[in-house]
């Protein structure tokens, strides 16, 4: 591993020229970006932009077809993404994957007897002690600990994307990846959850894929604009809303 810079120091993630093809199908393309650590970074871009093939290459859940992916100064192009965890990355999907018929402490538990069991999730528990405590703690970390004895299934919407977070927040990571964390979620949800994400920042790198513009532009400290496969922008909020190319292709009229 090459020794660290400064500017390494203060970049968590970098992406080199990254470029994805399915088929005859270029879905990215030569896209180079730094992640600046300790910041909130939102990706964006219109429907079908490549922000979900993106998201996934950041992830490790496909390699790219071209090009380099490093966290912290290591090269984790071909990493399999099963590792991602135990290198301090954890993510948490559009779609909420939780263990529905478990309790919400139990997700969180089983997420945590994961990281110390590898390959014996369900151990007991009293041959791993404090796993409650742990669970509990994560389960107020992100608003939820009264619902701790709830099974998975009965709570809100937002109430399980939260507990999602719990589970991914469970190998205390360094970099927290959120695919569209607000999705399908109401108003006072997505205020809820944009109060949390900030307050997991404080103690991590964040970097999201976002479609609610007023979200991104009022947490994060610098946008990536994705459009038709490339990138377009990259700058704080101020710069990427007065940005004429993101106005013309992206935000319209809505944004001035």
């Amino acid at each position: 591993m090459k020794p660290r810079s400064d500017t390494d120091n203060g970049t968590i993630l970098r992406t080199f020229d990254v470029s994805k093809t399915f088929g005859k199908f270029r879905a990215l393309k030569s896209i180079s970006a730094s992640f600046p650590r300790g910041a909130i970074t939102s990706i964006i871009g219109p429907n079908g932009a490549g922000k979900s093939t993106y998201f996934n290459l950041l992830s490790g859940a496909f390699p790219p077809s071209s090009g380099r992916i490093e966290f912290e100064s290591r090269d984790v192009t071909n990493v399999p993404q099963h590792k991602f965890a135990h290198m301090g990355v954890a993510k948490s999907f559009q779609i909420t994957n939780v263990f529905p018929l478990l309790s919400t402490r139990e997700n969180v538990r089983v997420a945590l007897q994961a990281l110390v069991s590898r390959y014996d999730i369900w151990r007991p528990r009293a041959k791993l002690p404090g796993l409650t405590e742990r669970a509990d703690a994560l389960l107020a970390q992100v608003g939820i600990w009264h619902c701790r004895d709830r099974v998975a299934k009965t709570l809100a919407h937002g109430e399980q994307r939260a507990l999602e977070i719990g589970m991914a927040l469970a190998s205390d990571p360094r970099l927290l990846l959120l695919d569209e964390p607000t999705a399908g979620m109401s108003p006072e949800e997505t205020r809820v959850m944009m109060d949390l994400i900030v307050k997991l920042a404080q103690e991590r790198t964040v970097i999201l894929v976002e479609h609610k513009m007023k979200l991104v532009m009022g947490i994060s400290d610098r946008v990536l604009v994705l459009h038709h496969g490339e990138l377009l922008a990259d700058g704080t909020p101020s710069e990427v809303r007065q940005d004429q190319q993101v106005k013309r292709v992206y935000l319209g009229q809505r944004e001035h």
